[in-house]
């Protein structure tokens, strides 16, 4: 059994349970001639909230 075959499923279900969006499965890649196959590409978008207080002075 490949390595693939073994982890892939657990490892993509547990990017996606930590809200990773699964960008390509697998990721194709190609370096100066060279094509490369990667399992999983992923990527975690980080977002925040400003909260803006605003102070009146008398």
């Amino acid at each position: 059994m490949g390595a693939k075959d073994k982890f892939h499923a657990v490892v993509r279900i547990a990017l996606e349970k930590e809200e990773w969006q699964i960008t390509d499965d697998p990721l194709l890649l190609e370096v100066g001639g060279t094509k490369f196959e990667i399992d999983l590409g992923a990527e975690q978008l980080f977002s925040y909230q400003l909260s803006v207080i605003s102070y009146q002075c008398l």
